[in-house]
C-alpha cells in the first residue's frame, strides 16, 4: 500500500484529525508542484 492510501485510510478512520478534504488536498498540492519543477526545469534546461 502507498502513501496515499495509508493517508485516505487514516482519514477515513473514527478518531482520526485529518479530514479526507485535507489528503486530497495535500496530494493535489504536491502533485502540481511536481508538475511545475518539471516544467521550470525543461524550460530553464537543467
Amino acid at each position: 500500500m502507498n502513501q496515499f492510501n495509508k493517508e485516505i485510510l487514516d482519514a477515513l478512520s473514527s478518531d482520526s484529525k485529518t479530514s479526507l478534504k485535507d489528503v486530497f488536498r495535500n496530494q493535489l498540492e504536491q502533485t502540481v508542484n511536481t508538475l511545475l519543477q518539471e516544467e521550470l526545469s525543461a524550460v530553464l534546461g537543467y
